[in-house]
């Protein structure tokens, strides 16, 4: 929603004070959809050639993304606190042979289902699931497996923030392909030379429009949105951040209150639950989830 409110802010002050100063909108709406087909084309262009299959629809896919923002709220955090909670805890209870039956088959499992957003990103559960199974391997040095994980959300960054990525070379281009644009309509301009003073001025002008509309969409809209994807995807990656303290936490051998008191503190402050409201969220868990 902000960043649509921010488009329409920027054309309104840009057009506006264009019109208010004596502008003449007729130039540049006339110049703007031929303009406009050799910008975009270019970047559509340059964009598949720069970027793999896979990379070019994360980017995509990545612009709804940004305009959605985060997927996980403050509750989500709450949930996952909850549900690491109560994995830890049946660890420390009843072992780690009653936890196979939970990670091997999470859909059935009564602890994931009880927090069905959690539950519903496959990519979380596997995550969750992954490292817990490696725990009853043994494989339970809490330094191993912090390296491990660390790795592990790095390689997962970097695959998340390669849209981003893309989004921003292209839309670091589109001042350079605004000169492109401009320069052939000069092209065209000098094969009219014999006009007059009036057609050569419009004409030129409107291949100034080239220039000005690379400039505005690179600096407005191209690299503001892929900025704002690589900031959602950022702030996502708290998400997995927390489930990995809260496994290191646990493998150092703290209580399942401890673990998840450090993992809070890995939440971003305006998701963050407060001490009190974790314990409270915590206390209201029902104990037939363990059995």
């Amino acid at each position: 929603m902000l960043i649509i409110v921010g488009i329409i802010v920027t054309m309104g002050m840009v057009f506006g004070g264009f019109i208010i100063g004596g502008g003449n909108m007729d130039i540049v709406l006339h110049a703007l959809p031929l303009e406009g087909m050799v910008i975009g084309g270019a970047a559509i262009g340059s964009y598949l050639v720069s970027n793999m299959g896979g990379i070019a629809k994360k980017g995509m896919s990545g612009l709804g993304h940004a305009f959605k923002g985060a997927k996980w709220k403050a509750q989500d955090y709450t949930d996952l606190l909850c549900l690491m909670f109560l994995l830890t805890k049946l660890i420390k209870t009843k072992g780690v042979i009653a936890l196979e039956a939970h990670i091997e088959n999470p859909e059935e499992s009564k602890i994931f289902s009880n927090f069905s957003t959690v539950s519903g990103d496959h990519h979380v559960i596997d995550f969750i699931c992954d490292y817990l199974r490696m725990t009853t391997m043994n494989f339970d040095d809490p330094h191993q497996v912090e390296d491990v994980l660390l790795k592990d959300l790095e390689k997962h960054h970097h695959e998340e923030s390669e849209g981003a990525h893309a989004l921003s070379v292209v839309g670091e281009a589109f001042p350079a392909l605004g000169i492109v644009a401009a320069v052939l309509g000069i092209v065209k301009t000098m094969t009219s030379i014999d006009q007059p003073v009036e057609i050569l001025g419009e004409m030129i002008g409107g291949a100034l429009v080239g220039t000005f509309l690379g400039i505005l969409v690179s600096y407005t809209i191209a690299s503001p949105i892929a900025g704002r994807l690589q900031q959602v995807v950022d702030e996502e990656s708290h998400f997995f951040n927390v489930i990995k303290d809260i496994i290191v936490s646990h493998l150092h051998g703290n209580a399942p209150q401890i673990s998840v008191e450090i993992g809070r503190k890995s939440i971003p402050h305006h998701l963050q639950p407060t001490f009190y409201e974790l314990d409270e969220a915590v206390n209201e868990l029902s104990n037939d989830l363990l059995t």
